[in-house]
């Protein structure tokens, strides 16, 4: 006689200490898998708490907010209808680290608790620092079937899950908190299907999706039958419900009813993430909105698009702050991009704002030469307006520099790095304009089509702080910078390993002088979304005072 069970993977987007608010999503969620016909509905890793909670997690009251919440879940359970839920579960005696839980609610009760064995404690994570390990994994028997429930890390090696088997495990079944970045989803399918290979055993892999903080969740969960063939996949970057049907026959379990979401190119997917991540960040943050300085530049203008499509262009903002050096080719196009995009775009010129700081300093520079003292003077006063303007009308400020610029201090302190939130922080100068073509031909949210003017983006970047000035006046070019600065940063490359790229050894050796040089910006600078490998801050934790340089040794 075959045996099923039908298993929803619920994909949602909590949000880090709203419990309440966590508890009512999942009620709703719970609600929408029964009536698709399932048995059983698995949330994300914690997603009662919100995940990462970081050190929140080491709150007691926090621990037991979650669990009441929980046991109210449960309650509303029955002999039908089940529910595994993240959540973070109490320690089991004074002093003791609490756990990374996933509670099995049925019958109307909690029946157990499975813990995380594996603790990641590398990159953007470090639940070693707030979370003590389960010391063996769980299997829990519903519908009669035997589910075993590896918690996100535990299957990135093959012990969780070989003890699962041991256990007598039939189906897999992971929660998980697994943020986006560009290699993410290929890796994630890498490693389930080594599980499955190994164990022959299906597995449903259930992700969070939505922003939190520099983090942003890209959702795409999956399952896979027992010879690794995906059966389900949900869709990047939203919200979604799968239901499978899981039924075993001569040849094992064999599933039925999963949809299979289309998945998206590299432009696409870093796009998507960028817009999540701003709309979570702004909305559970409570603003109503966004303000930025649209300079007519490429950097801003993206920051711009990306503002309007995840919160509308009634939202949204902009200010050109002219100099005595901004070109009319900027106006017009800052002009342009908010026209195209239906945006507010208003214009206050700062030359009376520099004239008088002329007046007041001058006297006491001494009769130096202007430098770049004066071309930061505009630039924190075009910071300084912009703050003034985010305090009175109550919206947050973008600040718009790009991983390029951060990365070699190409960017002034308490001036154009002024805001509370960076969108393009962890892209690269020449991803910007992969982005921004990849948005230009395509119109992802319906707010606007061809949105950034043509001229932004060939003309050559330009801080527009003296004349006739480039970005390229004081750096290399920027396919030349960011292949450098890639290897510094995500590889961790030697520079004689960069050089024999076919890079000049002076240009290698200087880049990497402004790259440690620059540390103490990027300490001070906004949050930002994390896209790639190591994005500074979350990833990349470098001192601000450091002595070592690598030297190239050949050639």
């Amino acid at each position: 006689m075959s045996r099923s069970i039908v298993i929803a993977a619920v994909q949602a987007n909590p949000t880090v200490g709203a419990i309440s608010a966590n508890e009512a999503l999942a009620r709703k969620r719970l609600a929408a898998a029964r009536a698709a016909g399932a048995d059983l509905a698995v949330f994300p890793e914690l997603f009662i708490n919100g995940y990462p909670p970081e050190d929140l997690a080491l709150k007691p009251a926090f621990w037991r907010a979650g669990q009441a919440a929980v046991e109210r879940l449960a309650a509303e359970t029955d002999a039908d209808f089940a529910a595994l839920v993240g959540v973070i579960w109490p320690p089991e005696a004074p002093g003791r680290r609490p756990r990374n839980g996933l509670a099995f609610l049925a019958g109307g009760s909690v029946q157990g608790v499975a813990f995380k064995a594996d603790l990641p404690n590398y990159g953007v994570f470090d639940e070693k620092r707030v979370f003590e390990p389960g010391q063996g994994p769980s299997v829990f028997t519903w519908k009669g079937v035997r589910l075993g429930v590896p918690i996100c890390e535990d299957i990135w090696s093959p012990s969780v899950c070989a003890a699962l088997v041991d256990q007598g495990a039939e189906i897999l079944v992971v929660p998980n908190g697994s943020p986006y970045r560009r290699t993410a989803e290929r890796e994630r399918a890498e490693v389930a299907r080594a599980r499955v290979a190994e164990s022959g055993l299906p597995l449903v892999y259930v992700n969070e999706v939505g922003g939190q903080d520099e983090l942003v969740f890209d959702g795409a969960s999956f399952a896979l039958d027992g010879e690794g063939r995906t059966v389900m996949r949900l869709p990047l970057f939203e919200e979604a419900l799968g239901v499978v049907r899981w039924t075993q026959g001569p040849d094992g379990w064999q599933a039925e009813g999963g949809s299979i979401a289309a998945g998206m190119d590299a432009p696409g997917e870093i796009y998507h993430a960028l817009v999540t991540a701003l709309r979570d960040y702004v909305n559970k943050s409570g603003f109503p909105g966004v303000l930025l300085g649209l300079s007519g530049g490429v950097d801003s203008a993206l920051t711009a698009v990306v503002a309007a499509d995840a919160l509308g262009a009634d939202r949204v903002r902009c200010f050109m702050l002219p100099s005595r050096y901004t070109s009319q080719d900027s106006l017009d196009d800052a002009a342009d991009c908010s026209r195209r995009l239906g945006v507010r775009l208003d214009e206050v010129p700062i030359s009376p704002a520099v004239d008088a700081f002329a007046g007041m300093l001058t006297p006491l520079f001494e009769n130096r030469p202007p430098d770049l003292t004066e071309e930061n003077i505009q630039a924190r006063i075009r910071g300084l307006s912009l703050m003034a303007l985010s305090n009175k009308l109550g919206s947050m400020l973008l600040t718009t520099g790009n991983k390029s610029e951060m990365a070699v201090g190409y960017a002034t302190l308490y001036g154009d790095m002024c805001g509370g939130y960076n969108v393009l922080k962890d892209l690269y100068k020449t991803e910007v304009y992969e982005v921004c073509r990849w948005r230009n031909a395509h119109d992802p949210f319906g707010v606007a089509k061809d949105p950034i003017p043509d001229r932004i983006l060939t003309k050559a970047p330009s801080a527009e702080l003296r004349p006739d000035q480039t970005d390229q006046d004081s750096l290399p070019e920027y396919a030349e910078l960011d292949a450098i600065l890639h290897g510094l940063v995500e590889e961790e490359a030697t520079l004689d390993e960069i050089v024999t790229r076919g890079f000049a050894r002076e240009t290698v050796e200087r880049v990497q002088r402004l790259l440690y040089g620059s540390e103490y910006k990027r300490r001070q600078a906004a949050p930002g979304v994390k896209i790639g490998l190591k994005a500074f801050g979350r990833d990349r934790r470098y001192p601000i005072v450091n002595g070592f340089r690598d030297q190239v040794t050949s050639g």
